[in-house]
């Protein structure tokens, strides 16, 4: 498999599309103020409880700059939210290159468009985890899938997208932002990464030990 070396990319980015999916939404809807304020036609896309989070946030702008991710994907939500964010044409908003002919010709064919920003974090397993008495079963409903691939996919494009996954990092962001016109330095997205991937490494490895000190020996009857 041949892999895509990239050497042309742009230092500046617009935020114009932003995947916004969280459990933990504090700072969220000041945040959301900040980017419709700094970002000219930005458009967010969301789920879920973050969705009422930022329509609440955006007011009157949320008819025209706020999209369900199932009416873009044309996909409704798996039962108990399983499957959100987990489509093809997320994953081409998310991974393609802006400079790569191939990239933008799928994003045209589908209907896509490029996504500059994810803003996420994941289930709270080790909060679950960490409670007397958690069931094995408890903690497993509690792995975050979807969010770690977007993460890890936002992270990995970062020569195009910034991942957010610090609500401390929101005001620095905005801050930027008004200062260079509603664009994101490459210093910046390379930065976000490193937290980005730290942030999903501690997430698997905090699940990677406590299975490792569990039995499911008695927790299911089998059909």
């Amino acid at each position: 498999m041949a892999f895509n070396h990239v050497t042309k990319i742009d230092d500046l980015v617009s935020v114009r599309n932003v995947l916004v999916s969280l459990f933990d939404k504090t700072g969220i809807e000041a945040f959301a103020k900040g980017l419709l304020e700094t970002c000219p036609g930005i458009r967010f896309y969301s789920t879920g409880g973050t969705y009422k989070a930022l329509a609440a946030a955006l007011g009157d702008a949320a008819a025209s700059q706020l999209v369900q991710v199932s009416d873009y994907t044309g996909q409704p939500e798996m039962q108990g939210g399983l499957v959100k964010t987990l489509d093809f044409k997320i994953y081409l908003g998310l991974l393609g290159e802006h400079y790569n002919e191939a990239h933008q010709a799928d994003l045209k064919r589908t209907g896509a468009v490029e996504i500059d920003m994810v803003v996420g974090n994941l289930y709270p397993f080790q909060k679950v985890a960490s409670q007397p008495g958690v069931s094995p079963e408890d903690c497993r409903s509690n792995i975050d899938i979807g969010g770690p691939c977007m993460i890890r996919a936002s992270a990995k494009n970062f020569i195009r997208v910034a991942s957010v996954t610090d609500t401390a990092d929101y005001p620095a962001l905005l801050s930027e932002l008004r200062a260079s016109g509603g664009k994101l330095s490459l210093a910046t997205r390379f930065r976000l990464m490193q937290k980005a991937f730290a942030h999903t490494a501690a997430y698997d490895a905090a699940i990677a030990a406590h299975f490792a000190k569990v039995s499911v020996e008695g927790v299911y009857t089998f059909a």
